[in-house]
């Protein structure tokens, strides 16, 4: 597979891309998966949609008084995004999730 080929060798003389050299032949076989597998998307684009509503509410909100308070809205968003995607109501997930009902992965 190409993939698995040598990159152009290339002396690195900061330590920041000594890292970021050494992460990349770690990793290099993974950032061309949707070239071969047509069930991997090409884009993030799902994920972008799902932190968007976060990112909006912390600029509104001009970001989050307490490591707690931003702890509580990633678990909220946590529990009702997971909810959404099965097809689920929010607050029935949160009931379910107080209830210990909650089905976790």
């Amino acid at each position: 597979m190409i993939f698995d080929q040598e990159p152009v060798a290339q002396p690195v003389a900061h330590p920041a891309g000594q890292v970021l050299n050494k992460q990349i032949k770690a990793w290099r076989t993974k950032f061309f998966v949707f070239l071969t597998d047509r069930e991997v998307p090409a884009t993030n684009n799902i994920s972008e949609r799902e932190i968007r509503p976060s990112v909006v509410f912390r600029k509104v909100t001009n970001g989050f008084r307490s490591d707690w308070g931003a702890q509580i809205h990633a678990g909220y968003r946590s529990v009702t995004g997971t909810a959404r995607l099965g097809g689920q109501p929010a607050l029935q997930a949160i009931r379910d999730l107080i209830g210990g009902k909650f089905a976790c992965a």
